[in-house]
């Protein structure tokens, strides 16, 4: 199977990048690595020009094929498993993997599954608001003397070592299962979430947090499509059954 049929699954989403060269810059560097598929998340609009002079005419079809969405949900819920990057280290944020660990399970996994490598701010990064939407968090190592990596630098890293990965996941179609959308499992989060605050097991001055755990679980799990449903069924039914019980 041809790399480009295996990038075709992998894209880069940019959430509410500052500057339009550096867009430009993380066009050149994921063409380079045989990813063409770009999502921008916020309203702000960037000079084609400036990416042009940043990405070079040869990258121009990535510029082209740019999607822009409005918030992250909307950008995420197509995909079945997102990869999210920060440099800030935190019990909240993690658990952390390498870019190369990163990669031999998005190597695999993009064969059946669309796959979203997100990327912040370049001068704050993602939060853990974004970051709990994500199924992974890559921390590229550095030196303890200079930790700063720019958009593009570490746009280019992940897709290095994901391109590095794909040949020998070639044979991983049949192995690797289909798995549900962010946005079926984001909607799961908000049931079970809403289910748990009513019958008081999550704490209601930060229910996001106690919400972790579970996040991670369900992450770890790999759920597909006819898990979710199967879990909202139950949650349905606890619920009917809690408002009945106390009628």
């Amino acid at each position: 199977m041809p790399l480009k049929a295996k990038t075709k699954n992998i894209s880069i989403v940019l959430y509410k990048p500052k500057y339009a060269g550096n867009i430009g810059s993380v066009a050149r560097a994921a063409k380079n690595m045989g990813i063409t598929g770009i999502v921008v998340v916020g309203s702000k609009e960037f000079d084609r020009e400036e990416m042009e002079q940043r990405s070079t005419h040869l990258a121009a079809d990535v510029l082209d094929r740019i999607v822009y969405e409005p918030s992250i949900e909307e950008a995420l819920g197509g995909f079945n498993y997102i990869v999210g990057t920060t440099a800030r280290l935190g019990r909240a944020r993690g658990p952390f993997v390498t870019p190369r660990a990163a990669a031999q399970n998005v190597a695999s996994l993009s064969q059946n599954n669309k796959i979203a490598l997100l990327f912040g701010p370049e001068d704050t990064g993602l939060a853990n608001e974004q970051l709990r939407l994500c199924h992974s968090v890559v921390t590229i190592p550095t030196s303890r003397e200079f930790t700063s990596l720019n958009l593009s630098q570490a746009a280019m890293i992940l897709c290095y070592e994901i391109f590095v990965a794909l040949p020998s996941a070639a044979g991983a179609a049949e192995v690797s299962p289909k798995l549900a959308l962010s946005s079926e499992t984001e909607g799961m989060y908000r049931q079970i979430k809403d289910l748990l605050s009513e019958i008081g097991f999550l704490n209601p001055e930060n229910p996001e947090y106690w919400m972790l755990d579970l996040r991670r679980f369900f992450a770890r799990s790999g759920l597909l499509s006819r898990e979710v449903k199967i879990i909202r069924g139950i949650c349905r039914q606890i619920e009917w059954y809690s408002r009945h019980k106390r009628t």
